[in-house]
């Protein structure tokens, strides 16, 4: 597993150093990473909403305990020949040394990366105090550097999210402290503007993720490429899809009583192909 995974991790930050933008887009089971996986993105990432809808459950960081979230994480990570990065929320612990062994156990998990965020474990709308989140971020950092696997470390500023008073220059402020602190990717999900994403990419000492899939903000892979920046996630909107499709098949059975929604979906056979292929016999 070790040699496998560290040329899985770096593979993934060489995606992070080299030239260009590439699309990490979010699973939340093993046959959902199979498929991304199949349609030939470099890295998927986890999503902590998708699997916890999966569940039946909102997307709570307290409602999953960390070892059912990193279960569901390795799961995936082992579907897949690809780099798996997780999304483990605000590390499930308030501490430094809480996140440092979130991070040793995503690695354990066979994950090549994993984002960080900085929201109070437990508060809705609440932010850490930037040094105290810096600490966080340091702490992750040297519990990676010590397992000698070039770990992705994704640091994100939750300020849209939480409706900071300005949430732009508070987002530059803590991204570019999160990097002195030891993050390889910075991310601060909510913008829907291009001008505010290039401003991003400008004032933030390294690589930027940007969510799609979230309301209000629609552009293209070249567009974002465009405005700099380097990752492109698309969070639990995959999942929120797939969970659309659903509800629109037992409305139609509920209601008129027909199927055609059988139509839209991948014939039996082709799907029992898929999944018994190379990863689906292990």
């Amino acid at each position: 597993m070790s040699g496998e995974l560290k040329d899985k991790a770096r593979a993934f930050l060489d995606l992070h150093r080299g030239a260009g933008c590439f699309v990490m887009p979010n699973a939340w089971d093993a046959g959902s990473a199979r498929l991304l996986a199949a349609a030939g993105f470099p890295a998927l990432g986890t999503t902590s909403a998708g699997i916890a809808f999966a569940m039946g459950l909102p997307d709570y960081e307290d409602r999953i305990p960390r070892a059912v979230m990193l279960e569901a994480c390795a799961a995936i990570a082992a579907a897949v020949d690809i780099p798996a990065s997780g999304d483990l929320e605000a590390g499930y612990g308030d501490t430094p040394e809480a996140v440092a062994e979130t991070m040793r156990l995503a690695i354990e998990a066979g994950l090549a990366g994993a984002s960080l965020e900085d929201h109070l474990v437990g508060g809705e709308n609440e932010l850490y105090g930037l040094e105290a989140a810096a600490e966080r971020v340091a702490a992750a950092r040297a519990a990676i550097d010590a397992s000698g696997i070039p770990f992705v470390l994704t640091a994100r500023a939750e300020c849209y999210l939480t409706g900071h008073p300005d949430p732009f220059a508070e987002s530059v402020r803590r991204l570019n402290r999160y990097r002195e602190a030891g993050a390889d990717c910075l991310y601060a999900p909510g913008q829907t503007s291009a001008e505010e994403m290039a401003r991003l990419v400008r004032e933030v000492d390294g690589p930027i993720n940007v969510v799609m899939g979230l309301a209000g903000a629609a552009f293209t892979v070249n567009e974002l490429a465009a405005l700099g920046v380097k990752r492109i996630s698309v969070g639990g909107s995959l999942a929120r899809a797939s969970f659309a499709v659903v509800k629109a098949a037992a409305e139609e059975m509920a209601g008129p009583g027909t199927f055609t929604f059988s139509a839209r979906a991948i014939p039996d056979g082709e799907l029992n192909a898929f999944m018994a292929g190379e990863r689906g016999e292990r």
